[in-house]
């Protein structure tokens, strides 16, 4: 089976989309490399993706090429527009002729920003994952749009393809960041214990006492001095920590040197 550039191309963008699982991502890079393999699939002018959080945008990307226009018309659609269109109804918004948007009223700020832009036809799809709405891409084209025809809904369909794997590529990024910071919490609770555990066994065979009684003294000292107790527990193990003082929270439980 023989495969078109633009089937291999395609492959690659998805391929590209998906590669997230890595500390050195950065969310504004990813979209306009989603945006700029969107403008050259699509021939489009320019392309660009709002992510949007309760009903308002939260971040901007344009793509490579035309970055300044594709920026300008996103940010012209804070009074409305194809992106805020396709979010709120979780559908895509297809193509749109930009002169007759603009004669009928619909998006007046944006229209006029794409006219002055020499843009005639727009059109937008959601990312989304699932039910969780994310965005939307918006894409700018040069040409009066082909309205119910094969070649417009395949468009149309490719662009939702770019979307929903930028919607994959953003959550699992999400989820890795999220499982990387617990795995922090976990692993740094788990070295705190081992050294609050080191510190009880030093004290406790320092000063001949039991485990219980040398943890009682850690915890009282760091209670009474407002510090995390295993800052005291490390303290104690490179031997900073004051003796006489932590002896002096036990209680008078604590027996002198064996």
């Amino acid at each position: 089976m023989q495969h078109t550039g633009r089937e291999i191309q395609l492959a690659q963008a998805l391929v590209e989309a998906a590669d997230t699982l890595t500390d050195a991502f950065e969310a504004t890079r990813y979209l306009q490399v989603i945006s700029d393999h969107c403008v050259e699939l699509l021939a489009a002018r320019a392309a660009g993706i709002m992510l949007i959080d309760g009903g308002r945008a939260v971040s901007l990307a344009g793509s490579s090429r035309q970055q300044e226009v594709a920026l300008d018309l996103l940010e012209a659609q804070h009074g409305g527009g194809p992106c805020l269109d396709s979010y709120s109804s979780g559908q895509p918004v297809p193509p749109v002729s930009i002169r007759l948007a603009h004669a009928d009223a619909r998006w007046p700020d944006f229209t006029e920003r794409a006219l002055r832009h020499d843009v005639m036809a727009t059109y937008a799809v959601p990312l989304r994952r699932r039910e969780t709405l994310l965005g939307a891409l918006n894409v700018f084209v040069p040409t009066p749009p082909e309205h119910d025809g094969p070649a417009g809904e395949a468009e149309l369909a490719l662009a939702q393809a770019l979307a929903d794997a930028a919607a994959v590529g953003l959550q699992n990024h999400r989820a890795y960041v999220q499982y990387r910071t617990l795995a922090g919490q976990l692993q740094e609770a788990l070295s705190s214990r081992v050294r609050i555990e080191q510190a009880k066994g030093m004290l406790a065979e320092r000063w001949g006492t039991g485990a219980d009684d040398a943890f009682a003294a850690l915890r009282q000292y760091a209670r009474r001095r407002r510090l995390p107790i295993d800052r005291v527990a490390s303290a104690v193990i490179e031997r900073v920590a004051d003796d006489a003082e932590l002896r002096g929270e036990s209680g008078g439980t604590v027996g002198g040197p064996a």
